[in-house]
């Protein structure tokens, strides 16, 4: 039965868990920006204002099944009537189709590792109890300031509500859904959230000659790949993060989720500052010289520029070329310090048209040795080079998501909406095989699993595990290493605490 939905079974916890069932969205939670012709969906008599979404954001236990073949859980809970029958999904099914998405949630969205990594501890507590959810429903209607005790509730309102997606926010000194009956507006405030960074090639349209918009390649995605090491590095080498993981966004970028406690407990003022550390580029599309730095070198930027120049010649030289047109070649040369050496330049270049960016970058070192230029200050012309390298190669971060608690950001293993690719983790220390083209989308994978079942199962012992739903599946490798980085937080939390009880014994 293709994609079916059974509508039997539980989901098992690590532990005996209280749930009660989340208040019912009131009119201020829900923000439609769909508009009059909105199909109708499950918030649509609590709408009362059209809101566009982009002015939202500034953008184990091996037997317990995480991911149970049966469908919704049993239970009387408000958030979570039964499934009516299990609906069939061809195999040509669309990412438009609803019923491929409540597959989705049901059948392989990693809730229970989601919740420990917010969480921080195996029980529940208000790092996620006090934690706000926002999702974006298949009518485009738009809820805030949703919050769940624990991972059951998430999941059973995720496949109440069937969201195209949802966001993660701050924890908050209170409950989001009793923000409006606290006496004092300040009582309601962010208290912690992981600092986050998002890199988005759109960013790098004005040197990225392969692709543009919506668009990527695998030659632009080195980008990408280039912005990864380069923060991630400092992150751990400068700041002393360890508990970093980056995730694909689905589409042309990645956001990197830092879950440090030190990281988590920053406020806005310290965020500020540690993305200005990391930025280097500074100035829109229209600006000049954009990169400004300091002689001697910065460590970081010294580091930075040795892990970048590997990449310049083969991704920015031969597969970008990005002097290859005439106006790009003027735009290498106001970058550099002598009027002779470019007047040179220019007639050189102006004499072969088409000279690729390789040959040009080239010309460069051999004009200035060859005296073209009698005052030419050699000095000048190296930094003027680094400078160069630095930007077209260094991370363009939107620095404006990584400055507020407040700033939500999709959370990692929902699907994009407009590739259906789903945004897994990306493995830092394979970084350069990460291939954004081949992350399978969720039809794929429910394809996958109808395969397993039907063609690929073999007989197994009596006394085997069962197998989940992903393992069947291509997503299988991004679940597990997102375990492993769960399981890595949560051994740091109990080793603070458990260093913070030995240092402050109680006294009788």
């Amino acid at each position: 039965m293709p994609h079916s939905l059974s509508s039997e079974g539980t989901l098992e916890e690590d532990s005996v868990l209280t749930d009660a069932p989340p208040a019912i969205p009131t009119a201020s939670d829900v923000e439609d920006k769909g508009g009059p012709g909105s199909s109708p969906g499950a918030a649509e008599d609590h709408v009362k204002a059209a809101v566009r979404l982009e002015d939202l954001f500034a953008d184990d236990d091996e037997e317990d099944e995480e991911f149970p073949n049966s469908g919704v859980t049993d239970g009387a809970a408000q958030s979570s009537p039964p499934v009516t029958g299990p609906p069939q999904i061809a195999p040509s099914a669309s990412l438009s189709d609803s019923g491929v998405m409540l597959a989705f949630y049901q059948r392989l969205f990693p809730f229970r590792y989601l919740f420990q990594w917010l969480n921080h501890s195996m029980k529940p507590s208000t790092d996620f109890g006090h934690r706000e959810f926002a999702f974006t429903l298949q009518n485009d209607a738009y809820l805030r300031y949703q919050s769940f005790p624990t991972s059951d509730l998430l999941r059973k309102d995720i496949l109440r509500l069937n969201p195209s997606r949802f966001e993660i926010g701050p924890v908050y000194t209170a409950n989001p859904r009793d923000r409006k009956t606290l006496r004092k507006s300040t009582a309601f405030r962010p208290l912690a959230k992981e600092l986050v960074f998002d890199i988005d090639l759109t960013d790098y349209d004005e040197i990225r000659t392969c692709c543009d918009k919506a668009n990527i390649c695998h030659k632009c995605w080195s980008f990408i790949t280039m912005a990864i090491k380069v923060v991630d590095v400092a992150l751990r080498d400068d700041f002393g993060f360890e508990h970093i993981m980056w995730v694909y966004s689905g589409r042309r970028g990645a956001h990197a989720w830092i879950s440090d406690k030190r990281a988590r407990n920053m406020d806005d003022q310290r965020r500020k500052a540690v993305a200005g550390y990391l930025e280097v580029i500074k100035g829109g599309a229209q600006s000049g010289k954009k990169v400004n730095v300091k002689r001697p070198l910065h460590p970081h930027v010294a580091r930075s520029l040795e892990i970048l120049k590997e990449h310049f010649q083969q991704d920015i030289l031969e597969d970008q070329d990005p002097w290859a047109r005439p106006e790009k070649a003027e735009r290498l040369l106001q970058l550099l310090p002598d009027k002779a050496l470019n007047d040179a330049l220019r007639k050189k270049w102006d004499a072969v048209p088409g000279r690729p960016s390789v040959s040009k970058w080239a010309d460069i070192d051999a004009l200035a040795k060859a005296g073209v230029s009698k005052n030419l200050d050699r000095k000048a012309l190296l930094e003027a080079k680094q400078d160069i390298v630095l930007e077209y190669t260094y991370p363009r971060l939107d620095v404006e998501v990584s400055k507020k608690q407040i700033h939500l950001l999709k959370s990692p293993f929902v699907v994009h909406p407009g590739t259906g690719r789903v945004c897994v983790p990306i493995d830092t220390r394979r970084a350069d095989r990460f291939d954004p083209l081949g992350v399978p989308t969720v039809t794929e994978l429910l394809a996958e699993i109808d395969s397993w079942d039907t063609e690929d199962k073999k007989p197994e012992p009596k006394d085997a595990r069962k197998l989940q739903d992903y393992e069947k599946t291509s997503l299988r490798p991004y679940v597990d290493y997102f375990r492993m980085h769960v399981g890595s937080l949560l051994k740091a939390e109990q080793s603070v605490k458990r260093e913070r009880e030995d240092e402050d014994p109680m006294e009788f």
